[in-house]
């Protein structure tokens, strides 16, 4: 048993525990209930249950949520529009998000894979925002797959 202040109070009845709390008007929580004997405080259960919920939205509030963006090239792609993907790369990583980057091969462009790893340095080193490269470029089927994180 412990007290409102935090003091124990040590080991008694059920109804001698009940008996104090209703005396300080308060409630008898049980706080450990598998403990042998279990542990019981005399508290405010409301305002108890108040504080909790409070730190959780606090919690919750200072959570950041980090989405996966994606940016979709092609072997072929031309220099400005590559300028155009690395841009919004750029906007993503500010925004606090990760961006997956992709190259899809079609057809013959599976045997030039050397090229999807020139345009990908290229990409990286377009960027503004310092990125890092969470997952180097790699090939898995007909696409390779790259992942930048913003660098906090």
């Amino acid at each position: 048993m412990i007290s409102e202040n935090g003091e124990q109070l040590g080991i008694m009845p059920i109804q001698k525990a009940l008996g104090l709390a209703d005396e300080k008007q308060l409630d008898l929580v049980r706080i450990a209930p598998n403990a042998k004997p279990p542990v019981c405080k005399i508290m405010d259960y409301g305002k108890y249950m108040f504080e909790l919920s409070k730190k959780e939205k606090e919690a919750r509030k200072n959570q950041r949520v980090i989405n996966v963006k994606e940016v979709r090239l092609s072997a072929s792609i031309e220099e400005h529009d590559l300028g155009v993907k690395a841009r919004n790369a750029d906007k993503f990583l500010k925004a606090g998000n990760k961006v997956k980057v992709s190259i899809r091969f079609r057809g013959r462009e599976m045997s030039h894979s050397q090229v999807g790893y020139e345009i990908m340095e290229k990409f990286i080193s377009m960027l503004s925002v310092d990125a890092v490269v969470e997952r180097k470029p790699r090939l898995e089927g007909w696409n390779m797959i790259m992942i930048l994180a913003p660098s906090n």
